[in-house]
């Protein structure tokens, strides 16, 4: 509070003082700098009286001039009065105040009477301001330092109240800012002065301020701090509450103070006290609960701390449950891979009937048991993080024929109806992992076929789920047929493959995010929706929310029904969120179940997948442009026919009657020969005797009609049956009824070799193309085995001398090591990875250490060629053998060499799949064309891939010798480059 007031009444002072400051300059200007002058009293103090408002703590102002003693009987003369002395000897005539009491000046060296005053204090016009106690000196200093300066407090004339007078010399208008002090004293004409009643002036600011009545104000000259002037204010009782305040008035030779204090003492401050009691029990309050919070916190992090360490330490455990899976795997898989072994060989050995039963039986055991294996590591490499997905080109279509000739015997045996379809708006070729792709859509239909017992259907269709999106009349018929938008119950059938019921398709994918998004795929980017349905047994409502929970069945009793480890789903889910997609499903028991899936996969070019058999080329040519009339009274099978017939460029029109088919022969009995049918395709479900018999003369008369110059005999009938006896089948060729019965399910493959077989009888065979065997593949061929088992050596010995090759075999990398150094005469080498004292890996860098000095030594001529058997460049192809999975041999494999590739083999768990992949493999990185080798490509006949394999070898064999890569060999199922060659 006194701070407030002390800079209240110092910033007014402070700007009081400007004004004189500049009421000096004027005076300098416009009377010294004039002749003659501008100014006189009459004017000075007109303009000092309404200027007075700038100044509002003074009193009043006046200027003296300076006079000189030889000046001053002139000067006097001049104004007509003498220059009075400022103080009187009886001071009590200061109270009233007159100038003629005054006395004259005494005489001395100068002189400064006052000639310009305001009205205020106009008396003391005459008075010599330097005849002052004080003022002579305030004077003096004023001139020489050119700034103002204070007096001490002393009592003004008149009003005998304590005031000061501020000082300010006046100076030439000639004088330069930069002047020295003894420049200033000759260049001064005069000097102005203000006078201010302190105690006017503190009573006018004290009454602008509240509480004046409690506050005492003192303001004190402390310029003598043994003695002070008080200036303003009385003396009152000490109560103990002073606060002073330090004043600045410009001079810094005057000191000055500011005293404040309550005129009483304060009552006992209860309201503070309770506020200061309160303050500190919410303090205490607000510290426990902080205390209690940072306790909280301290918890929570050590809980956190807690949990993360269990959680490394689960993950740890997890860990060390994978690799302890993939470690067991792999040691199942050794002494099964000799199990298998013996067991193919003892089936090629002369065995009766039982014999030959019991190691087909023991044989098929295995792969079942080698099929589980597979199983349990994927889910342990999906657990471990270790799975990862290829990015390759391949014909989907392809793939979905590979399930189709998968379980087309046992659909067949239970007489269950397996059909597929593509969407013709999916790219013949994508880009993604179709081994993964492949085995989740083999899950989906062994668990339908597993479900589904004696009658209806499994059906897998394929569609870009942007079809799904758009509006119903964009969807194609088998997209509307099973949204149930189109729908026929008469006669208690229904619209589908079998003519069952089915579950709604689209509740299994209904919670995608992916089909209720708006985002844009990129360009390049297409989203698949997979979808199997089937008419089984369906999944009870109890257990439909563990599925996809791992080892968990729908039936988890040991006396269940169905077989079957309960990992496929799991390791499917998996693989679906591997491949950026969602899964989903709808069942209800009685029945039947549909599962969905999407998955991201990206377009490719036709140019990057060679989609054909080349030796098939031909006869796919022949039938472009082809008829067929399809009879089929459903329309989801007519459209599945309908697929297939495209695939093969024939263009298929649908009748859904025998009676309508004679109809449809009738009217186009007259066509032209190049729009004659080809083939007609009936559906068993449609077939009676009666009707076939009337049909089957339409057929003879349209034969009549379109046969001229044809010796084709069009059209060819062909019957279409989920399963047909030996008897039924024989009767109907025989009675010339249809010339073949195709079995479903329908695939590219069985469709070209019966179509081909019934449409070019009595003309030379389209494709006749002598194929070689895998005997000529290696036939002669020198190969090294080298595996620390013995068994495995057998097993390898036997697989490889069974196809004509020469084969040693050693037991260690050392002398491996011995027999692969140049020159020698081997072809090949089978690498095992672990051994003792030396694994394959350190064996096969000791190899290629070797060969490097060699060739480097033929190519700077240091060595003759001849000394190294006329080779010029020694790479023995070596093809490592492992039943390990583990992510680690990878990347070990990987630092043998920086070019590393995998590749995936299909359904080869036999050693001569092993062995038939593997230089299929070195083949192609000999230079063959591996695109025209696609292991997932339909087989046409059972030696389809060892004969194309054989052909491979055959043509680039010298490459493959000399020029061949090593294999990275994995558990049957997976190659893996291992040392590549530069070339």
């Amino acid at each position: 509070m006194c701070d407030e007031r002390a800079r209240m009444l110092q910033d007014q002072f402070n700007v009081s003082l400007n004004h004189v400051h500049a009421l000096a300059i004027l005076v300098s200007t416009f009377h010294h700098g004039k002749h003659p002058s501008a100014i006189d009293q009459k004017t000075f103090g007109e303009y000092t009286e309404r200027t007075a408002f700038e100044r509002p703590l003074t009193s009043g102002v006046a200027y003296a001039l300076k006079v000189t003693h030889a000046e001053r009987e002139q000067f006097e003369r001049e104004h007509g009065w003498t220059i009075k002395k400022m103080e009187t000897d009886d001071q009590t005539l200061v109270q009233d105040f007159l100038p003629e009491s005054l006395d004259p000046a005494p005489i001395q060296d100068e002189y400064a009477p006052v000639i310009f005053s305001q009205e205020t204090v106009s008396h003391i016009v005459s008075i010599d301001m330097m005849s002052g106690k004080d003022d002579r000196e305030n004077i003096l200093r004023a001139r020489s330092t050119g700034k103002g300066v204070l007096t001490s407090p002393f009592k003004l004339l008149k009003s005998n109240h304590l005031g000061v007078v501020l000082t300010f010399a006046v100076y030439n208008i000639d004088l330069p800012p930069d002047a020295t002090s003894e420049e200033r004293i000759q260049a001064t004409v005069g000097y102005l002065g203000a006078s201010y009643d302190v105690p006017s002036l503190v009573e006018k600011l004290l009454h602008q301020l509240a509480s004046k009545q409690t506050i005492v104000v003192n303001v004190y000259d402390t310029t003598n701090a043994s003695y002070l002037i008080n200036m303003y204010g009385t003396d009152v009782v000490d109560t103990g509450l002073l606060h002073i305040s330090g004043l600045d008035f410009g001079d810094p030779q005057r000191k000055h103070e500011m005293h404040c204090r309550f005129k009483h003492k304060p009552p006992f401050p209860w309201t503070a006290v309770s506020a200061s009691v309160g303050v500190l029990v919410i303090t205490l309050l607000v510290g426990h609960i902080f205390h209690a919070a940072i306790s909280r916190i301290a918890k929570v992090e050590a809980d956190f701390c807690e949990m993360m360490e269990l959680k490394v330490r689960a993950e740890a455990a997890d860990v060390a449950k994978s690799q302890f899976l993939a470690t067991v795997s792999h040691e199942i898989r050794t002494p099964m891979n000799g199990v298998l072994g013996m067991l193919q060989m003892l089936m090629d050995t002369n065995l009766d009937a039982n014999q030959q039963d019991y190691a087909v039986t023991a044989h098929a055991s295995g792969r079942d048991l080698i099929s589980l294996i597979n199983e349990v590591l994927d889910q342990a490499k999906i657990e471990s993080g270790r799975l990862e997905l290829e990015t390759l080109p391949f014909d989907l279509r392809s793939v979905l024929d590979n399930v189709l000739s998968l379980f087309s015997g046992k659909t067949n045996e239970k007489g269950i109806e397996l059909a597929v379809y593509v969407s013709n708006l999916v790219p013949e070729v994508v880009i993604g992992d179709p081994g993964r792709l492949r085995q989740i859509i083999t899950n989906l239909v062994g668990n339908c076929i597993k479900f589904t017992h004696d009658k209806g259907h499994i059906f897998v269709s394929v569609h870009l789920a942007d079809e799904v999106r758009g509006p119903p009349d964009l969807m194609d018929e088998v997209l509307r047929q099973g949204l149930n938008l189109v729908g026929d119950h008469s006669n208690k059938t229904y619209n589908t493959l079998s003519g069952f019921p089915v579950v709604d398709r689209w509740k299994s994918w209904e919670r995608f995010k992916t089909l209720s998004s708006t985002t844009v795929e990129e360009p390049d980017m297409i989203k698949l929706l997979v979808t199997v349905e089937d008419t089984g047994v369906g999944i009870p409502l109890d257990a439909q929310s563990r599925i996809f929970t791992p080892f968990m069945q729908a039936d988890s009793s040991t006396s269940r029904t169905y077989g079957g480890t309960g990992i496929g789903l799991s390791i499917s889910k998996r693989l679906v969120d591997l491949m950026c997609g969602e899964i989903g499903f709808v069942s209800e028991p009685g029945i039947g179940s549909t599962f969905s899936f999407t998955g991201s996969f990206e377009r490719g070019n036709t140019s990057s997948l060679d989609t054909k058999w080349p030796q098939y080329e031909p006869a796919v040519s022949e039938f472009q442009g082809l008829r067929a009339l399809v009879i089929d009274k459903r329309i989801t099978r007519t459209e599945v026919t309908r697929y297939h017939m495209q695939r093969l460029g024939i263009t298929a029109d649908i009748a859904s009657n025998l009676e309508s088919a004679c109809s449809y022969l009738s009217s186009t009995s007259k066509t032209s020969l190049s729009t004659c049918l080809a083939m007609v395709l009936i559906d068993k479900d449609v077939w009676d005797k009666e009707t076939g018999l009337t049909f089957h003369q339409s057929v003879k008369e349209h034969r009549q009609n379109c046969s001229v110059g044809s010796p084709l005999n069009f059209p060819k009938i062909f019957l279409l049956a989920t399963s047909i006896s030996a008897t039924e089948r024989n009767e109907l060729k025989s009675s010339g009824l249809v010339d073949n019965v195709l079995m479903k399910p329908l695939r590219l493959s069985v469709l070209i070799a019966c179509f081909q077989e019934a449409l070019v009888s009595g003309k030379k065979r389209l494709v006749n193309i002598k194929k070689p065997t895998l005997g000529k593949l290696l036939q002669g061929r020198k190969i090294l085995v080298v595996d620390d088992n013995a068994v495995n050596r057998r097993v390898a010995e036997g697989a490889l001398k069974k196809y004509g090759a020469i084969v040693t075999c050693v037991d260690s990398g050392k002398t491996a090591l011995d027999m692969l150094k140049p020159p020698h005469n081997f072809d090949a080498c089978f690498m095992d990875l672990q051994m003792p004292e030396m694994d394959g890996f350190e064996a096969t860098r000791r190899i290629r250490c070797m060969e490097n000095e060699v060739n480097e030594k033929i190519a700077s001529g240091e060595a003759p060629i001849e000394m190294f058997g006329n080779v010029e460049y020694w790479h023995t192809p070596i093809l490592a053998m492992t039943a390990d999975v583990i992510q680690a041999s990878n990347e070990e494999c990987k630092k043998l060499d920086a070019d590393y590739e995998q590749w995936c083999i299909a359904d080869e768990q036999t050693p001569d799949g092993e062995l038939q992949a593997a230089i299929d493999w070195a083949c192609g990185a000999g230079g063959a064309d591996c695109s025209k080798i696609q292991m997932n490509q339909p087989c046409f006949s059972p030696n389809t891939l060892k004969d194309h394999a054989s052909y491979a070898f055959n043509n680039y064999y010298q490459k493959f010798k000399h020029k061949g890569a090593s294999c990275y060999f994995k558990g049957a199922a997976m190659i893996t480059e291992l040392d590549p060659s530069k070339h």
